[in-house]
């Protein structure tokens, strides 16, 4: 090992650029797009585009954080090994990657709901019970080929999903050109008081949009030349998606007026539709089961990386460190996660479950910011990314601002599911120092 390398690692290395930075727009861009134009427009009216340059914002603020720590500190594990080596309790580590694995199991839930429901019903109607547990099936069996076997899928499906969203760009600037539409309507603001206040509301929403690329924290241990390639896709991957958000939402609100984008549970179909192009309805339902796919694939690989990195760091039992012989995967951890995510899917809600991701991920950019100043002495002995003082003080201060706005029922949930993983790290604790 030279000092400008990191420590090597048992996981195989096949994430080059071009995958991360696939991997990382894949996850953002998801499945989010194809439904949040409605609700941004409902809150924010003509100006829905100005709450998602807000967010993007926001976003970028932790990223900084995550591109210091994760070339800093290449292991899978993600956030839980950066709280772990910053605050130096057990438990504090423990809740940190607990967090960020409610959050990607409870998602993974979500997603299988979504692609099981009105999508999926415009091909062949499949009862949700039926059709989420095969779902995760699948996706489990892909994750276990392999990670290359997996982000190379991901290439394939982000281009896809991309796509969609270029085509309702390329059709809405057609119209536009042939007189259709009314550019005037991007700024437009809500209607009744308060309106500047609506719009940055609409912010908190829009940042949902924007999550998805701490996930590609848990994966840097399987990135060739992480300290490079790393925040070049990171930021990279969030102006593009930020960028396609921004277009998606001026042509929608060019060719649509709010109101009528508000009360729509299709948005974009309903934009192309106004455009007087002619596309079947099933091309776009096919683009958006590809997204969701793509957003259950890519942190259903995150879940099973960082169960991994947490057994492996000793804060989960080790059973779930093993690797399957020839593929060299986590092959109990994905197991393990699909089985929970499938679980979730059967007896929770898609709204219910959402909004308790943004809860979990909160808890985790905080520790991730806080982490950044406290581990600013400590240098690895090789050569990794580095970001302004300023900027984990900003990305704090964006997340406490998010937090408040949670519902009681989402702090309900979000506490239960705190607390019963404290109830579990006790007792393996408990038994670990019990055996040794």
């Amino acid at each position: 090992m030279t000092e400008a390398e990191p420590s090597p690692t048992r996981l195989r290395q096949g994430i080059g650029a071009g995958l991360l930075f696939a991997f990382i727009l894949g996850d953002v861009l998801g499945a989010g797009v194809y439904a949040l134009t409605g609700e941004l427009a409902a809150d924010a009216g003509g100006l829905m585009w100005v709450p998602i340059v807000i967010a993007m914002g926001m976003a970028l603020l932790t990223a900084g954080s995550y591109a210091e720590l994760v070339t800093k500190y290449p292991r899978a594990g993600g956030s839980a090994i950066f709280a772990q080596r910053a605050f130096g309790r057990p438990v504090v580590s423990f809740l940190v990657g607990y967090c960020m694995l409610c959050a990607g199991i409870v998602s993974v839930a979500g997603l299988a709901i979504a692609f099981s429901g009105d999508y999926l019903a415009t091909f062949h109607v499949i009862p949700v019970p039926v059709a989420a547990p095969i779902f995760l099936l699948l996706l489990a069996l892909l994750n276990l080929r392999g990670i290359r076997e997996s982000v190379t899928s991901n290439l394939v499906m982000t281009i896809i999903e991309v796509s969609g969203l270029v085509l309702v760009i390329v059709l809405v600037g057609l119209a536009l050109g042939a007189g259709r539409g009314d550019v005037a309507r991007v700024l437009e603001p809500p209607p009744g008081p308060g309106a500047g206040f609506a719009v940055l509301g609409a912010a908190l929403l829009a940042f949902y949009s924007f999550v998805g690329f701490e996930t590609s924290a848990n994966v840097a241990e399987e990135v060739r030349d992480v300290s490079r390639v790393y925040p070049r896709a990171l930021f990279g991957a969030l102006i593009v998606a930020g960028v396609v958000y921004v277009l998606i939402a001026l042509a929608s609100a060019a060719m649509l007026p709010a109101q009528d984008l508000a009360g729509s549970s299709g948005p974009l179909l309903d934009v192309v539709n106004a455009t007087g192009f002619s596309v079947p309805n099933w091309l776009f339902s096919a683009i958006a089961l590809i997204a969701v796919a793509n957003g259950a694939l890519l942190t259903s690989i995150m879940s099973s990386r960082l169960t991994y990195g947490m057994a492996d760091e000793g804060l989960l039992p080790t059973v779930f460190a093993r690797l399957l012989p020839g593929r060299r995967t986590p092959w109990v951890a994905i197991l393990a996660t699909t089985a929970l995510s499938a679980l979730l899917a059967a007896v929770g809600t898609l709204e219910l479950l959402a909004e308790t991701v943004v809860l979990f991920l909160l808890f985790v950019f905080i520790s991730t910011n806080l982490a950044v100043l406290l581990l600013r002495r400590d240098e690895p002995g090789h050569t990794h990314f580095r970001v302004p003082s300023v900027v984990p003080v900003l990305a704090l201060i964006s997340c406490l601002i998010l937090l408040v706005q949670q519902s009681w029922q989402v702090w309900a949930l979000g506490g239960g599911l705190i607390i019963l993983g404290l109830v579990l790290h006790g007792v393996h604790r408990r038994f670990s120092d019990a055996n040794d």
